[in-house]
């Protein structure tokens, strides 16, 4: 009977972010006749801990903080001496490299989540990228992230391996069950969602002064997410007098303010692959994304799933928001565009195959 490998997936926590949604994925589906799942957490907290399948062992590190976590992640590495370390989070990655070398027997995976020239500017976590060599594989989300590893990082290319995150349909249809249009989407609008945390990188500045242009207009802008710039946005928003901009939070189901908007707008400076823009296609709905670094022009097909424009002009998108929302798309083609690219079912075959070719 061949030997089942024993893998260790390392996150900071469980949250509901794309890092932690996509772990979860693949902790969940790899085949058990064939690999030992463990999950290793800084912090055994989040909401995804909800969707982790029974048999995922966790281990709890209980440490607050990404800095204080290294030894604690050595000590547990060395203790229980895995096949495979796969490491999900781009700082933990990063620290890690160093120390790949004394686990002669373990072979280290990294899934970088990042455009990484872009995303990381602190000087002692740039210093650790020296090491990302070490790593046996990096999984990249997509071109961009694998040419900037590439073109900034001295990277050999041979360890480098573009794997697109995958769309878990079964999972969103779940969440649909039953699904109402929310209490918030006033009939007699056109109902704009954007999702992310409220941070710089996501550029909701930025699409706030859009909807600066948008004020006349019939049209409401809903933000899911929470974040360090909460009190900024919420000012800007009063400084500008956007009383059609909505923020709800973070939400536990987002998939029913996605299925019923009538345009998904992604504004991030720059992505990873951005797992949002995939599920507003599951649902079904167009999307009109910022053309930024992180695999945007992989997800979208033009007059398809979705378009592409510079949102920094800001009028100028504006007037593609309106331009996008007196056209009609074919749900079914948006959904269909997604499926057979992104599928839960082809991308973790890939993850498989990488995973067990060890």
């Amino acid at each position: 009977m061949q030997k089942k490998i024993s893998i260790i997936f390392i996150l900071p926590d469980l949250e509901t972010g794309g890092a932690e949604r996509i772990v979860t994925t693949i902790a969940n589906h790899l085949p058990r006749e064939k690999f030992n799942v463990k999950l290793m957490l800084l912090r055994k907290e989040g909401g995804y801990l909800d969707f982790l399948k029974d048999d995922v062992e966790v281990i709890d590190l209980k440490t607050p903080r990404i800095r204080n976590s290294l030894f604690p992640i050595l000590k547990q590495i060395s203790k229980r001496k895995p096949d495979l370390v796969f490491s999900g989070f781009g700082e933990v990655n990063a620290y890690l490299a160093f120390f790949i070398k004394f686990f002669s027997k373990t072979k280290f995976i990294a899934r970088e989540t990042n455009v990484v020239s872009q995303h990381v500017t602190r000087k002692e976590i740039r210093f650790f990228y020296k090491f990302y060599n070490n790593y046996h594989k990096i999984i990249c989300q997509s071109d961009d992230m694998k040419n900037d590893l590439l073109a900034n990082f001295n990277l050999q290319p041979e360890k480098l391996i573009k794997i697109n995150n995958p769309v878990d349909f079964e999972f969103i249809n779940s969440k649909l069950v039953n699904a109402v249009k929310p209490s918030v989407y006033l009939n007699d609008f056109k109902n704009v969602v954007a999702i992310g945390n409220l941070s710089a990188r996501k550029g909701f500045d930025n699409l706030l002064k859009v909807f600066s242009h948008l004020k006349d207009e019939k049209i409401q802008l809903h933000i899911l997410g929470d974040g360090k710039d909460k009190e900024l946005l919420h000012q800007m928003k009063l400084d500008l007098n956007l009383e059609h901009v909505h923020f709800h939070g973070q939400q536990k189901n987002p998939y029913p303010y996605l299925k019923f908007a009538d345009l998904f707008i992604l504004s991030s400076r720059y992505e990873g692959f951005p797992n949002v823009l995939l599920e507003a296609g599951a649902c079904g709905t167009y999307a009109l994304a910022n053309n930024c670094p992180g695999g945007i022009s992989e997800i979208i097909q033009p007059k398809i799933n979705g378009e592409i424009a510079d949102i920094e002009n800001h009028e100028a998108f504006a007037s593609k928001i309106i331009e996008i929302l007196q056209g009609d798309f074919n749900k079914e083609k948006i959904k269909n565009s997604i499926q057979s690219r992104f599928s839960k079912e082809m991308i973790l075959g890939k993850y498989e195959e990488v995973l067990g070719s060890f």
